[in-house]
């Protein structure tokens, strides 16, 4: 057996269902005075799907915390099987699990568990994300007069932004401070949620709607912040800056803003 082959037929036996290795890929291994060759490849079989399911359990703890540990081994080991490992780093296992269960379980039980899913898989992706060039206080301060009808924005390579249908926020809450589980519920309106790391640390928080609609103006559609100003003076009349600058101030503050070259 050529090594490509022999790597590939081990590669099978630790994706398989049952740690049974194929009768011709085992004749290629030796076993010892205490450990034959079988007992050895279905240990190899055994630690390798347990270390998976140790990562799964690490990245959607809240998950975990919510179904219990047979509900959710039951539904990551199907998961497993429809979308087994295939990067080299396992830190991209959890990728595809929120659409997933979307796919897996019926729609009223599937849509609240896989937003928490998303909300818990954005806190990874913010976590390994590139800090990027979030703008500072200072870098506010530092802009002359004429440059601020004109500053345009976009989002720190951190920040990912969630729109919730469920309280998702107050349920991965509970489940980080070991408090009483609340009941899924919708929520009317549904509410952006940003999830970001600054300095090294990952954060959250929950957007009013005038806000989230501000926040994505700016940053995601390219508003300066002249059309920023315009926008809200429907809402805000002659308050319409100084709302401006007070939203400006908190996003470039919590390190969710980059300026977007002109």
């Amino acid at each position: 057996m050529r090594l490509t082959d022999w790597q590939l037929a081990f590669e099978q036996h630790l994706l398989a269902d049952t740690p049974s290795a194929r009768s011709d890929f085992a004749a290629t291994l030796l076993g010892g005075p205490t450990l034959d060759v079988d007992t050895g490849l279905a240990i190899y079989h055994n630690a390798y799907r347990s270390r998976l399911q140790e990562v799964l359990r690490h990245d959607f703890s809240a998950l975990l915390y919510w179904l219990g540990d047979d509900e959710f081994a039951a539904l990551t080991e199907a998961y497993l099987r429809c979308y087994p490992s295939a990067h080299y780093s396992l830190r991209w296992l959890g990728e595809r699990f929120p659409a997933f269960i979307l796919e897996h379980l019926v729609a009223e039980q599937s849509a609240p568990l896989a937003e928490l899913a998303r909300l818990e898989w954005a806190f990874t992706l913010a976590f390994d994300a590139p800090q990027g060039e979030p703008l500072t206080l200072n870098d506010m301060a530092s802009l002359p007069p004429e440059a601020w009808p004109v500053l345009q924005v976009s989002l720190a390579p951190t920040v990912q932004p969630l729109l919730c249908q469920f309280n998702s926020v107050a349920i991965w809450r509970a489940s980080k401070d070991a408090s009483d589980f609340p009941d899924s519920q919708a929520l009317a309106p549904a509410q952006t949620c940003l999830v970001w790391r600054h300095q090294n640390v990952c954060h959250y928080r929950s957007l009013e709607p005038a806000e989230a609609s501000a926040l994505t103006g700016m940053a995601t559609t390219g508003w300066s912040f002249a059309e920023l100003c315009a926008e809200l003076a429907v809402t805000h009349a002659e308050g319409a800056p100084l709302q401006a600058v007070t939203w400006l101030k908190q996003w470039v503050q919590d390190g969710l803003l980059e300026r977007r070259a002109p």
